[in-house]
């Protein structure tokens, strides 16, 4: 966050020195105001350029094997903007590359999901899915597979028809 605002800052700076600089070369023709709204509309645009462009930048930086199951857009009422056209702020991974499924229970999966947040650190957790019954757990702590049971004391979630990790993990 603070790489982002040194670069609002900079871009804001370069732009006013480019505008001033054009103004003294055709002979002070132009009105003094444009550097400050040459260097507002700069530091803007960066802003936006940064907003929009971190999903982007995140989701092709990924690791071989991390699929992006569900992206969060985020519209907001101080960026007018956001309401034509939202921007990802948020958005979870399964790990595919390092599912394992259940023996006594083939279509049961143990995966690991990733959570990105835009101004927040990466979180991982644990995640139990059933493709068969077409539901979800999240498991506190390591967890393995062992015996023909499932793990007890499990918070099951029933997943919607269009269940974004679900359709991800278990190829739709």
């Amino acid at each position: 966050m603070f790489l982002e605002l040194i670069a609002v800052i900079f871009a804001g700076i370069a732009a006013a020195g480019v505008v001033m600089l054009l103004g003294k070369s055709l002979g002070g023709r132009l009105p003094r105001w444009m550097a400050p709204v040459a260097a507002a509309l700069a530091m803007i645009g960066v802003t936006l350029a940064s907003e929009y462009g971190w999903y982007g930048r995140t989701a092709a930086a990924l690791p071989e094997g991390l699929v992006v199951a569900e992206k969060v857009e985020n519209q907001s009422f101080y960026r007018p903007w956001t309401h034509l056209v939202p921007y990802v702020d948020r958005f979870a991974a399964v790990d595919a590359a390092t599912m394992k499924s259940h023996e006594a229970h083939p279509q049961v999966y143990l995966a690991e999901l990733y959570f990105f947040g835009r101004w927040a650190p990466v979180s991982k957790r644990p995640a139990i899915l059933d493709c068969g019954k077409w539901r979800r757990a999240l498991v506190a702590g390591n967890v393995v597979f062992s015996g023909s049971s499932l793990p007890k004391g499990l918070d099951w979630v029933a997943g919607a028809p269009d269940d974004a990790i679900l359709t991800t993990a278990c190829g739709g």
